[in-house]
């Protein structure tokens, strides 16, 4: 560099510093730069706490729709699907608007069966059976239906008297029922002042059937009325839908309804 560049450096360095500049670089302030970068990285966490709160609320409010659902589900959809499968497979309800099981069963009252019988369990004398229509009885005798709560389809309700292989008879008015040669001891269910029988009649139950009498003996078209229906009288057991365990209606009668086994104990089993 020659004498006379070197000399206007100086000239002008001179002549800056007259104005009152440091014709110097100005250094950066580090304070500043760590102050600026700080503000940043708050800001930039903020943001990000505010999205992580969004997504975190967002979630929440799938898990809280979720377990809205759940609730719903719990305490409306399960008790209903519960109660159709109860009533499908385990109970059955019915009106009876017939009296030909007074005094046990009146006119109006409602009764819940078990399906478990004889489905599950076994059939026993005096079970109060709801069979349904085993060969047209009830165009004969319309008054001794029992109607399936919410259908019009046709049952019948009956008390069994006679298994498969009892020999089941009455000699005639005013005489006992008679099963396997032992008489009945009917007075704890049948119709007071009601004749076990009007009329004579023996009958032999077969195989997969069961001989039904009402307790109302003198209005209860029964097994005695249908000898002539071609399976003389009985119910294939096939035809069952359950045993009448209690009443629900009306109020004032609500109980459970005895089916007075005790009544057949004497009676033997039937052997081959």
């Amino acid at each position: 560099m020659t004498a006379d560049n070197m000399d206007e450096i100086d000239n002008h360095i001179v002549t800056v510093a007259g104005h009152g500049i440091d014709p110097s670089p100005v250094p950066q302030d580090e304070d500043a730069e760590d102050a600026s970068a700080h503000e940043s990285s708050r800001k930039n966490s903020t943001k990000d706490s505010r999205n992580g709160k969004h997504a975190k609320d967002a979630k929440d409010n799938n898990r809280s729709e979720k377990s809205s659902w759940r609730e719903i589900l719990a305490w409306y959809v399960t008790p209903i699907v519960l109660i159709v499968l109860i009533r499908m497979f385990v109970l059955g309800a019915y009106t009876i608007p017939s009296g030909s099981m007074l005094e046990t069963i009146h006119i109006g009252d409602n009764v819940i069966t078990s399906k478990l019988t004889p489905k599950i369990f076994s059939l026993h004398r005096g079970d109060i059976v709801v069979f349904e229509d085993p060969a047209n009885w009830l165009s004969q005798d319309s008054q001794n239906k029992a109607g399936i709560l919410g259908s019009t389809r046709g049952n019948l309700i009956k008390r069994l008297i006679g298994l498969p292989g009892d020999t089941v008879e009455c000699k005639g008015k005013g005489e006992p029922i008679v099963v396997n040669g032992v008489e009945v001891l009917e007075s704890s269910y049948i119709r007071p002042g009601v004749d076990p029988s009007d009329f004579p009649f023996k009958v032999k139950v077969k195989p997969g059937h069961v001989f039904v009498l009402g307790d109302n003996r003198s209005n209860s078209a029964d097994s005695r009325y249908h000898r002539n229906d071609g399976d003389d009288g009985l119910v294939p057991i096939s035809k069952i839908e359950g045993v009448a365990v209690a009443r629900f209606w009306p109020l004032n009668r609500i109980g459970l309804l005895d089916s007075h086994h005790d009544a057949f104990e004497k009676v033997p089993n039937y052997s081959k």
